[in-house]
């Protein structure tokens, strides 16, 4: 870590947590980086100066980049759902610090790869995110959370074709194979907004989930929840963009979600086949916006770290656009795209005439 003098914003983190430390009984030379983020915020595991107290978590969100406001509603409102999250123990919403329980190191991504091969145990694990999921939406009420409304999901969407189709692969776009894209998104996001609404964390998956003795998951990196489509977060969870599962399982713990989702009266639909249907093209709309939000972080942040998860978010975003024929131009657009040598011309990616008849 670099020294305070080299951050001044880690100065000003030391100084705060001093006033806290008598009541929160903190060891402050213990600080250190807790966890890497995507965003600019950054947190510090601070440990407890006397015994029989727990270490705590510093959330260090400098503006006007981060705002801690959405942060400690959406903690609230979680919290009041059932779902277990960090406790606020002290902010300062003017400078953007704030002091957190700890969930430990463990995350959901280490322990299911820690279980390879214990079928029973990973299923509990996965059995104990979906409950969550399912108690957070049955909670929900219009006007808490932003509405994830069209123009949001379609800015998303707009990512693929900005930030890995031109920038990552190189590839130009012509008005030939941006009309493709556009049918292809307009098609999902009538699927993503005919889709009933609840609270909506936007990501979650293993690297968001803590494994926990007791009230199992800690769910983290909520501040950005919305009020928007049913599947949205199964889709998080099942198809996540860090651990692959075999498509029966994904089916078998969709299934387990559907049947819970239904005895908790959420508005899913009454036809399993209609339901999953709204999942994968929910996955779509997600996937093409993941592919689009790793190959930024790399080429305008500097973060290279999620290059290597491009590939299983590809092969997601691909089974599923060749399984439905309202996608077959999208799939054969995204193939050519991931075909071609940086700096293609459109023709020679998506030679003419290929992409009619869908």
């Amino acid at each position: 870590m670099r020294r305070d003098g080299d951050d001044p914003r880690l100065a000003q983190l030391r100084t705060w947590l001093a006033a806290l430390a008598p009541a929160h009984a903190l060891a402050l030379e213990t600080i250190r980086p807790a966890s890497d983020d995507a965003s600019f915020r950054r947190y510090f595991r601070v440990d407890a100066g006397r015994e029989g107290h727990p270490s705590r978590i510093a959330m260090d969100a400098p503006p006007p980049m981060e705002d801690c406001r959405p942060f400690v509603h959406a903690a609230a409102v979680l919290r009041d759902a059932g779902v277990h999250v960090p406790r606020v123990l002290a902010a300062d919403l003017e400078r953007g610090f704030l002091l957190l329980d700890d969930f430990g190191s463990t995350t959901y991504l280490q322990r299911l790869q820690s279980c390879a091969g214990d079928d029973a145990r990973i299923d509990a694990l996965m059995h104990d995110a979906g409950d969550a999921l399912v108690r957070m939406q049955a909670a929900s009420r219009a006007g808490v959370f932003p509405d994830y409304e069209r123009a949001l999901l379609a800015r998303e969407l707009e990512l693929y074709p900005q930030w890995y189709v031109e920038r990552h692969r190189g590839v130009a776009l012509d008005d030939r194979a941006r009309a493709t894209l556009h049918e292809a998104f307009d098609r999902l996001l009538a699927n993503n907004l005919s889709q009933p609404r609840v609270y909506v964390h936007r990501d979650w998956h293993s690297r968001n989930l803590m494994a926990l003795e007791d009230d199992n998951p800690g769910v983290l990196d909520f501040q950005d929840a919305v009020h928007g489509p049913l599947t949205y977060d199964l889709v998080s969870l099942l198809r996540d963009a860090y651990i692959e599962w075999p498509e029966e399982r994904q089916l078998d713990w969709a299934v387990r979600y559907w049947q819970a989702a239904r005895a908790r009266a959420l508005p899913v639909a009454p036809d399993f086949g209609s339901f999953y249907r709204d999942f994968e093209w929910m996955g779509l709309q997600r996937h093409l916006k993941v592919l689009g939000i790793f190959a930024r972080l790399y080429h305008r942040d500097g973060k290279d770290r999620y290059l290597a998860d491009l590939p299983l978010v590809l092969s997601y975003t691909l089974r599923t656009a060749r399984r439905y024929r309202e996608f077959g131009a999208l799939a054969q657009l995204i193939e050519g795209v991931e075909a071609a040598p940086p700096g293609a011309q459109p023709d020679a990616v998506f030679p003419r005439g290929v992409r009619h008849g869908f």
